[in-house]
């Protein structure tokens, strides 16, 4: 996946059981990029080690804010698109519900249970 955010440092916040996928809720995070990330749900198959579907919370850039603080993107092998923009992005619980959804119905894992492990 060449488009899959440039994670330099970042510590885990939570991290879930979704069928045969675990997601990572990452905080704190220092990229490699210009823009700025809050938060970022990564979720990795079972038995690879790298994330197949990131969902990322990112500052808007100061010209874009008047619809919101920051950006809800969807990055995978086929896209990276902005799904909506928000100042709810920046708190952790509305990002957390919000990426889990989504991942899910990216990923097609609609009848499996998400499982909170951390």
């Amino acid at each position: 996946m060449q488009e899959r955010p440039a994670i330099k440092t970042a510590l885990p916040k939570r991290r879930y059981q979704i069928g045969s996928h675990t997601a990572s809720l990452l905080g704190e995070i220092e990229s490699g990029e210009a823009c700025s990330y809050r938060y970022i749900l990564a979720f990795v198959p079972a038995g690879q080690t790298e994330p197949v579907l990131y969902v990322c919370s990112e500052a808007t850039p100061s010209a874009e804010r008047a619809d919101g603080t920051y950006r809800l993107r969807i990055v995978s092998e086929l896209m990276r698109d902005i799904v909506d923009t928000d100042e709810r992005w920046g708190d952790l619980e509305s990002f957390a519900e919000q990426a889990l959804k989504l991942g899910v119905q990216v990923l097609g894992l609609q009848d499996t249970q998400v499982v909170r492990l951390m």
